[in-house]
């Protein structure tokens, strides 16, 4: 009888730890790893890396719920977080060929507002970026693109 006990218990946590690997699903450890973003710095730091460096992890916790990306160009263009968190997963592993600097414009307890400047080759682009805090975590919540 204990036998078939200790089997049956053996066959059932197998069953749980399989399911629970299913449902987990491939690299969906990679998708949620965690990223520091305790402090504007880090955040900022982190939001160049995805944006020049193809950094994919972390991406959807970088960016807040209501953020906003308008590019300023002959006609205005807004994305939204989701399009834009699709975007930068599509660009795993691409690093733009560009000089990056970065610049805090204003900064409090609460929000800071940073100048990004990507030069490239033949023209550059700057990227005002607002991170603010939410809880114990900065996020990204809006981004404002134009170029030269």
């Amino acid at each position: 009888m204990k036998t078939l006990v200790k089997t049956l218990a053996a066959a059932a946590l197998i069953a749980v730890s399989t399911f629970a690997m299913a449902a987990e699903g491939p690299g969906s450890k990679s998708a949620k790893a965690n990223v520091n973003l305790s402090t504007a710095d880090f955040a900022l730091e982190h939001y160049v890396a995805v944006t020049t460096e193809g950094e994919s992890a972390g991406v959807e916790q970088l960016f807040a719920e209501d953020f906003s990306q308008n590019i300023q160009a002959s006609n205005v263009q807004s994305y939204s977080r989701e399009a834009v968190v699709k975007s930068l997963k599509k660009q795993k592993g691409e690093q733009l060929n560009c000089e990056v600097s970065t610049q805090i414009i204003e900064e409090s307890a609460d929000y800071m507002v940073a100048k990004v400047t990507m030069k490239f080759e033949n023209f550059s682009k700057v990227d005002l970026v607002t991170l603010v805090r939410e809880g114990s975590n900065w996020k990204v919540s809006t981004s404002i693109n134009s170029y030269k």
